[in-house]
């Protein structure tokens, strides 16, 4: 089957097959959320993207391997329902951005800043600290060796903008400049996005609007 990331809640989880990792995307909870297993071909290795909400439904997509770690990429409540009942049923590592750690009810083991690695077996995701939606938002890069990069931006990039800066143009004015200069001038237009909530897109597919979210704040 070929991937999409159309995902609706209480639907099947979707399926990206890369040459080393696996990603499966699934909806979870009242905010259409999106949680994202990724696996590592070679080792058998589970990492989770923002356990959201239903654990019953995120362990479940786990299964018994379960998994090592745990990345909530901002401190927004819709993005932690379900942490504490996974990593209290999985044991796994918690990582959260620095700045966000202390608005997560659950402790982070490790804090993240901007550039970091985080490993799922021998695959290498880098961190890239995202200023605006949150003080600490993270979004996560996979630079495929055999393809072009992949990102899980969490809430501050979408299909048709940045994430919300509730009309305050100081962070907007921040998380546009951040997602510019850490996401667009430095990956190439094929970057499929995994974005918090709803379908992906590419940078493709939205570098083109960049000058009208500019022109409109927001």
């Amino acid at each position: 089957m070929t991937y999409s990331g159309e995902v609706t809640v209480g639907g099947p989880a979707d399926v990206h097959e890369l040459k080393d990792l696996m990603i499966t995307k699934i909806a979870v909870g009242p905010m259409n959320n999106n949680a994202y297993l990724l696996r590592c071909r070679a080792t058998d290795e589970q990492l989770l993207i923002d356990a959201a909400n239903e654990a019953h439904t995120l362990l479940g997509m786990i299964g018994d391997d379960g998994i090592a770690s745990v990345v909530t990429t901002h401190r927004h409540g819709d993005h932690w329902q379900a942490l504490a009942e996974v990593v209290a049923a999985t044991g796994a590592r918690t990582y959260a951005g620095r700045e966000d750690a202390e608005g997560i009810p659950v402790r982070t083991d490790v804090p993240v800043d901007d550039g970091d690695t985080i490993r799922v077996g021998r695959v290498e995701l880098t961190a890239r600290h995202l200023v605006g939606h949150t003080p600490g938002s993270i979004a996560l890069v996979y630079d495929d060796p055999h393809g072009h990069p992949h990102v899980f931006t969490g809430d501050c990039l979408f299909p048709g903008g940045v994430g919300n800066t509730h009309k305050d143009p100081k962070a907007f004015a921040r998380l546009i400049h951040d997602v510019e200069t850490k996401i667009f001038d430095v990956l190439p237009d094929e970057t499929w996005v995994y974005p918090g909530h709803g379908n992906d897109t590419s940078l493709g597919a939205e570098r083109p609007q960049l000058p009208e979210w500019h022109a409109r704040g927001w």
